[in-house]
């Protein structure tokens, strides 16, 4: 890192750091108490707090991750600058260790925009910071910095495991992996991609050789007719029946391989993924989860994802491949027809966005899921086109984590889309500094009405007294 870029960085990430001190400010203020979730984790943290180590609320789902890590920070924390009584485990002071997260999740996404694009010298320090300073302000992630919510943790660990992997750091990569399990059972998936990192790796360098041997030119530079993409399948499945391959594989993956196996016993022991309440929390195949991420990202990437000669480049796709995208458009609506399930919390709980989102345009009418498909098949068009500088075997892999994440989640919930929207976005392209500014206005604007909505438009239901206030 050059001088005036680390000063630079150094600037904005206090500057970030500053500017959310006072929200956090704005946002103790309004909401003092407990809310929304934070009724489960804060009585739960402050257990901790207490001793009380073995005290469990059945109603919350996920591991006590966020509560240890709360207790070894603030306990350290108040004994040094010497706070008693109720202060220590308070509300505003647990809600503070998700605004180091935040800082924290700044400085990693420099670093692995820094490490992902280190290759492209026309990528300016100026347009990493920007870059970086976009993403960590990314809405759905920068309002849990400010109430007590597992996500920024999650965020944090699940990063930093995706940069040590990077860097070849695959014991502590798999330790760091274990940290973001605990805070959020689904984070599994992505010690599973970070070990799939060094699978697609291996796999490509391999596929080049095999490439060279057979002096065949096609198949590089045609990676996504469908022949090629058979003869890749037959390649991988050549590649990992060979033992010397798959010893090789599990040489270098063994971190991975241990904490994936502590996670299936986890799951035999605990007789499923979801601890505590599980009435809320079903798994089934829900596949239209993944069109549902794919129209977010494409929403919130829109610099990236969005323009008229992506639009042409598709269309003429499209008539170059009409029975590949024919058949594409028959799976999606019988995936859409079987596969769609509709949560009790979406219909009840008018304090999110997918509330609305769900009333105003699925609700609108029964054929208006299916008139998406064709939205849904460009949004998935253009989403792996900007992929198209990964490698084959990168690809492959992190769809097949993204449908793991993704489609046995019959809620559908922005929050479960922050981490394999983040790990997209890293590693797309840079735009322009004229569309890496729009996407940074972009965002403080959405940023702007949610804090607004939350902290000035409150409501009340008629069963109950108390402030409801509107949310991610």
């Amino acid at each position: 890192m050059e001088r005036s870029e680390a000063y630079g960085f150094s600037g904005a990430i206090s500057g970030a750091f500053l500017l959310s001190c006072l929200l956090f400010a704005a946002v103790s203020r309004r909401q003092r108490g407990p809310y929304m979730d934070e009724v489960f984790h804060v009585p739960q943290a402050q257990a901790y707090c207490h001793g009380r180590f073995l005290q469990w609320d059945p109603m919350i789902t996920t591991l006590p991750g966020l509560y240890l890590l709360s207790v070894g920070v603030v306990k350290p924390a108040a004994w040094l600058l010497g706070w008693t009584g109720s202060v220590v485990c308070s509300v505003g002071m647990l809600r503070f260790i998700n605004l180091l997260f935040s800082a924290g999740n700044f400085y990693l996404l420099y670093l692995l925009l820094f490490k992902i694009h280190q290759k492209n010298k026309a990528v300016s320090g100026f347009q990493r910071i920007l870059s970086a300073l976009t993403l960590a302000i990314f809405p759905t992630l920068y309002f849990f910095t400010f109430l007590y919510y597992t996500d920024p943790g999650s965020v944090f660990f699940t990063l930093f495991a995706y940069l040590m992997c990077l860097y070849g750091n695959h014991k502590t990569s798999a330790l760091l992996g274990f940290c973001g399990f605990m805070f959020r059972q689904t984070n599994i998936v992505w010690t599973v991609f970070c070990a799939g990192n060094v699978v697609a790796e291996k796999l490509n360098e391999a596929w080049k050789v095999e490439l060279q041997k057979k002096k065949d030119e096609k198949i590089s530079s045609r990676k996504g007719s469908f022949s090629d993409l058979t003869r890749i399948l037959q390649f991988l499945v050549e590649y990992l029946i060979s033992p010397k391959n798959l010893v090789t594989l599990i040489a270098l993956t063994w971190p991975y391989i241990i904490l994936v196996s502590l996670f299936f016993v986890f799951v035999f022991i605990n007789g499923g993924i979801v601890v505590g309440d599980r009435s809320s929390h079903e798994a089934c195949l829900h596949f239209p989860q993944l069109f549902y991420f794919l129209s977010f990202t494409v929403f919130f990437s829109f610099p990236h994802l969005l323009s008229p000669a992506k639009i042409r480049k598709f269309l003429l796709s499209v008539r170059k491949h009409p029975v590949q995208y024919s058949l594409i458009t028959v799976i999606s609506l019988f995936l859409i027809w079987k596969f769609t399930y509709v949560h009790k919390y979406l219909l009840a709980d008018n304090r999110h966005y997918t509330f609305y989102v769900w009333r105003k345009v699925f609700q609108r009418h029964e054929l208006v899921k299916y008139l998406l498909v064709p939205f849904y098949i460009f949004t998935g068009w253009s989403f792996a086109d900007a992929l198209k500088s990964k490698s084959i075997f990168w690809i492959l892999m992190y769809f097949a984590c993204l449908i793991a994440v993704t489609v046995p989640q019959k809620l559908l919930e922005f929050r479960y889309f922050i981490l394999p929207f983040l790990i997209y976005r890293l590693n797309i392209p840079f735009l322009s500094l004229y569309r890496q500014l729009l996407e940074l206005a972009f965002y403080i604007l959405v940023n702007a009405v949610s804090f607004y909505l939350f902290l000035n438009r409150t409501f009340k239901w008629e069963n109950s007294d108390e402030e409801q206030r509107f949310m991610w």
